[in-house]
């Protein structure tokens, strides 16, 4: 076993590292981050009406998460970041991609005609962050930390509505907030907090997981679990590209562009925490290049995804923890992390085992993340004193994003593109805090009056 020369890691960046050690750190990484990455399709699927779908979305949904994360950690003619870096399927865009599969769904479109439109716009959006890959030093200069935590933590409250909704029982569910649903949610929450209070770092490592499956158990012996056989008799499925065809709507487009460039900003905070916990540079030329590839990746990550019929992807920042906690930050252990998702995600079989967690369990786990992303905005945001000036930009995007939201018909006279992308609680509030950051001046600090002149006063 070959150790890292890099003080404070067990293997550095670019260290081999034999067979069984990678794989055992390797599942650290997807034990972390499996809920998450199938978590968005169980809930677009749901809410949009894709049940018979779910498990092919859930396979694809991994094996885009397995390729993408594979390309970050391999590093080929500047794509990628050359370190773990787990993609997985973002939260950030569940609300638009919601608004706009209702859309389509409104008119009368078909699930298949859902998902056309979805991954069609998705597809087109993916190219936001390869643009931004080539520009980023400018982007820093516009996108601060007031701006950035604002976006964050107005993505986290629009997703706790899902978590909740879930927790009572799911869309169209007959007994909507029955107390049952409640309590089956407050079960799977309560352990996942008590779980994160270990004193033992594997034991806050797996909270979530033990929680859904605690949650599971006790749906099962109090009779609301009910288990449906496998929809597909396939014991593996192979890749499509464009399953669903092609379809584009400006007025579903826009929303989605606007947030994968909110998803951009998430990302360089997580690769440059990934470049601290790997011993790596955060200045300087070898930094810029690691950033540019790892949003390129990103990029890249969502076409796969919109060809492969699987959401959009980013960089996930749970893994950041089990490189501090593993002290093992080598590029070939995401590697293996790649492939161990993308043999996950051929077999339809575990989709399908997934897709019968109780929308209840489901709730109470993810509030805990989706509050999570909350938290992680509001520390953002308050990592710099706030003075009038951005307690103003806070306070209009919030008031406009959180307004939107829980008025919609204010905009019912609005062209429907308008309504469409200001409808929403991210682009609007998001949109504010940029415009706001750029025009508002900047307060100057007081100067301080030479010694004779304050003596003379």
């Amino acid at each position: 076993m070959s150790q890292s020369h890099e003080k404070g890691l067990l293997y550095g960046l670019e260290a081999r590292i034999a067979p069984v050690p990678a794989f055992i750190a390797a599942l650290q990484h997807v034990l972390a981050s499996v809920v998450g990455i199938i978590t968005p399709p169980l809930i677009i699927g749901s809410v949009l009406g894709l049940q018979a779908w779910i498990p092919y979305l859930i396979s694809m949904s991994l094996l885009v998460s397995g390729l993408g994360t594979f390309i970050q950690a391999r590093r080929f003619a500047g794509v990628g970041a050359g370190m773990i870096c787990l993609q997985g399927t973002s939260f950030a865009f569940l609300g638009v991609i919601l608004s706009g599969g209702l859309i389509v769904k409104s008119r009368g479109g078909s699930p298949e005609a859902i998902m056309a439109m979805i991954f069609g716009c998705n597809l087109v959006a993916a190219l936001v962050p390869i643009l931004i890959s080539r520009c980023v030093r400018q982007l820093r200069k516009i996108l601060t930390q007031v701006v950035t935590g604002t976006v964050i933590t107005l993505i986290g409250i629009s997703l706790i509505k899902v978590s909740f909704t879930d927790w009572a029982g799911g869309h169209n569910a007959s007994d909507f907030g029955a107390p049952r649903h409640l309590a089956l949610g407050a079960l799977t929450l309560l352990i996942i907090l008590a779980l994160n209070r270990s004193r033992n770092r594997w034991v806050r490592l797996v909270a979530v997981m033990t929680g859904i499956v605690a949650g599971c158990l006790a749906a099962a012996l109090t009779g609301n679990l009910h288990l449906k056989p496998a929809a597909s008799a396939d014991w593996i499925v192979l890749p499509g590209f464009f399953h669903f065809g092609f379809d584009f709507d400006w007025a579903i487009f826009v929303p989605i562009a606007l947030v994968s460039v909110i998803s951009v900003i998430e990302a360089v905070g997580d690769l440059t925490a990934n470049c601290l916990l790997s011993q790596q540079p955060i200045v300087g030329q070898k930094f810029q290049q690691r950033l540019q590839g790892g949003i390129l990746a990103d990029g890249v990550s969502c076409i796969l995804a919109a060809v492969f019929s699987a959401f959009p992807n980013t960089t996930f920042a749970q893994n950041n923890g089990v490189i501090q906690m593993t002290g093992v930050a080598s590029r070939y252990v995401g590697m293996v992390i790649g492939v161990m998702l993308a043999l996950l995600g051929l077999f339809p079989g575990v989709g399908a085992v997934l897709q019968q967690i109780p929308s209840p369990v489901l709730g109470g786990a993810t509030l805990v993340m989706f509050g999570s992303v909350v938290a992680a905005g509001i520390r953002v945001m308050t990592q710099t004193p706030l003075g009038r000036r951005e307690m103003l930009i806070i306070a209009v995007a919030f008031g406009l994003g959180l307004g939107v939201e829980a008025v919609p018909e204010a905009l019912k006279y609005f062209p429907s593109i308008l309504s469409n992308l200001f409808g929403h609680t991210v682009t609007t509030g998001g949109i504010a805090a940029i415009v706001l950051n750029s025009v508002l001046p900047g307060e100057e600090a007081p100067t301080a009056l030479p010694d004779g002149e304050r003596a003379g006063n």
